[in-house]
Order: C-alpha cells, then sequence, then structure tokens
C-alpha cells in the first residue's frame, strides 16, 4: 500500500469493454489508441468509430513519433486523418469511421463528438473510451460531460510508458501523471460551475 494509491486510482481508470454503439477516440499524437480502437471494432464491441482532432500531423509533435513504427514520420491534415488511416490499415472499413477535425484539446473532442453525434441523429446508449491510460480520467470527465445520458466504458492503452503500476518510478512519468492531477483541477473548475452547460459554446 503506497500513500500515492489513491492518485493511481484516480488517474487510471480502465474498465472491461462491453458491446456498445461507438469508439470515442479523443485527440492528439499517439497512434497506439486507434490501433486499440481497431482491435476493439473487429472483436465486435462497436459499429462505430469516431477519431476527433485538428492538430496537422504537419508539426514534429504530431508525427506519429509516439506511435508504433509504421507510422512514423507521415504526414497527415489532422489528428483525426491520422487516427483514420491507422483505423483503415487495420481494416477498419472508411464507413464505420466518422472524423471530427474541429477539436484542438480534450474538452473540445468531446463537443464536437457530441455536436457530430447530434448531427447525425445518432443515439449514444453505451461508448467505448478508447484513450491513453494516463489521460483517462480527464477524457472521461470531459466525455461524460458532454454525454451524461451515455454509459463510458473507458478501454485505455499505455502510452509514452506511462502505466499504474510504476508511473512514480520515474520523474517524466510523476510530471506527467501529478500535471493530469492538476488539469482535473483547474480545467474543470469553471466547468463545474456552469454546468450542465458547457463553458464552451456548442455549434
Amino acid at each position: 500500500m503506497h500513500f500515492f494509491d489513491p492518485i493511481t486510482d484516480f488517474i487510471f481508470i480502465e474498465n472491461e469493454p462491453e458491446p456498445a454503439d461507438v469508439i470515442f477516440i479523443p485527440g492528439g499524437p499517439c497512434g497506439e489508441i486507434a490501433l486499440h480502437a481497431a482491435e476493439l471494432f473487429h472483436q465486435g464491441y462497436a459499429p462505430l468509430l469516431i477519431p476527433s482532432g485538428c492538430h496537422s500531423i504537419l508539426d514534429p509533435v504530431y508525427r506519429g513519433a509516439r506511435s508504433p513504427e509504421k507510422y512514423r514520420g507521415r504526414e497527415f491534415p489532422t489528428e483525426a486523418d491520422f487516427f483514420s488511416a491507422i483505423l483503415m490499415e487495420k481494416g477498419v472499413p472508411a464507413e464505420n469511421i466518422l472524423p471530427e477535425r474541429q477539436a484542438t484539446f480534450t474538452y473540445e473532442n468531446a463537443i464536437y463528438t457530441r455536436n457530430l453525434t447530434d448531427a447525425l441523429g445518432l443515439t449514444v446508449r453505451t461508448a467505448l473510451l478508447s484513450c491513453q491510460a494516463y489521460h483517462a480520467r480527464r477524457a472521461l470527465l470531459y466525455y461524460q460531460a458532454l454525454f451524461p445520458e451515455t454509459r463510458i466504458l473507458v478501454t485505455p492503452t499505455v502510452t509514452q510508458g506511462i502505466r499504474r503500476e510504476d508511473w512514480f518510478e520515474r520523474s517524466k512519468t510523476i510530471d506527467l501523471v501529478l500535471q493530469e492531477v492538476e488539469h482535473c483541477g483547474s480545467q474543470f473548475h469553471e466547468i463545474l460551475k456552469k454546468y450542465p452547460e458547457p463553458a464552451i459554446p456548442v455549434r
């Protein structure tokens, strides 16, 4: 028993996947979460995937440098396109992918994903959230805020070597995990005051 176990339990959420209506994929440079989403799709857990993200993969930060070797160094117009390419290369049909290309940060991933499902008339009763393991709590909070009627199951993937078992053993991973704890306070401060209305207008 470690004194920081409550932090571990708070940040690193993981649920057993169950049949769902859709798989949410929040934006970022780590293609591993798209690979994981493709596996969930092929295992029959959900028929639709919504990769989200606006940032160009042309920027060095978004070249898939933290993704499997096969996907590194390629250029994509957005994170959503980066994820979509990985999904299709892993055998997910294009018609099962609904890319969202406006979001510039995690809260907007949830906001614009909600806009997309509403525009398409999709009812999302259950969703899987394919995200980075150390980003799981914050991603879940954002998506749950925008999909309050939806049961969201977190199915994370370890990225950047940040695992619940040993995140506390290295300075870099300690910094990143504790930064997530800080974000869960600072970023949700104003959101909670305005809930259930999003702090950013939904278009």
